[in-house]
């Protein structure tokens, strides 16, 4: 823990100014020209290591703070090379490394953390935690791709369920495919860590933007992805 600190200060403001595209996993990114984000900075979340072999790259960062996706996916997290964020439960599952951080996250006490090193409100969404950390190094503006904030799946927010066949609520059949044990999703308690987002960066001067392909979250300004790269 004061390893992951220590590491976590050094991060503060590195990219003061700059842009980056937070990659959510929705089926939308079928329809999204992934190949545009080479050379930009980007988050991966969860299983979007998926996507690596068909991208020919991968994400400049990546995170997952959900316990039950650390478990069944901690001998895919511990052979990515840059830099990792986990939350400091997952520390049971993941030996660290010099490019893993354990973030103090907890599910209670709605906040935004300007500072990574204390409490981070986990908001029940991964790209909440994302939007924290971009905070934290300095990004001036975070495009949001694949937030589709649509499912398919329904049933009571947060019940843990086990999927039955190929996963039609991500971009990727295995994503959480037969078998995986997962949490149904809480998109009221998502919408409100949103929103204390886009307050804290506008409140800073800076700005969150959803680019996301006909993606229903209404919290954000919205922006055409093509329109964001030039010709």
């Amino acid at each position: 823990r004061r390893d992951s600190k220590r590491k976590i200060a050094g991060l503060k403001d590195i990219h003061k100014g700059e842009r980056c595209f937070i990659i959510g996993n929705g089926p939308s990114l079928q329809n999204t020209d992934l190949s545009r984000l080479k050379g930009e900075y980007t988050f991966g979340m969860n299983r979007f290591f998926l996507a690596f072999p068909e991208l020919g790259f991968q994400t400049t960062y990546f995170l997952s703070m959900n316990d039950l996706v650390v478990e069944q996916s901690a001998s895919d997290f511990q052979i990515l090379d840059m830099p990792f964020f986990v939350s400091w439960r997952a520390r049971q599952w993941l030996e660290p490394s010099e490019n893993l951080h354990f973030v103090y996250t907890t599910y209670t006490g709605p906040k935004f953390a300007h500072d990574l090193r204390g409490r981070v409100w986990e908001g029940a969404t991964v790209t909440y935690v994302a939007l924290q950390i971009a905070y934290y190094m300095g990004f001036q503006q975070v495009i949001l791709i694949g937030v589709d904030h649509n499912f398919s799946t329904r049933g009571e927010p947060n019940k843990t369920i086990v999927s039955g066949g190929e996963d039609k609520d991500h971009f990727h059949p295995e994503y959480f495919g037969k078998g995986f044990r997962w949490q149904l999703p809480d998109l009221e308690t998502s919408e409100r860590s949103y929103r204390l987002a886009r307050k804290n960066y506008e409140a800073d001067g800076r700005e969150i933007l959803d680019a996301t392909v006909k993606g229903k979250l209404k919290v954000f300004p919205k922006a055409q992805y093509a329109d964001l790269f030039g010709s």
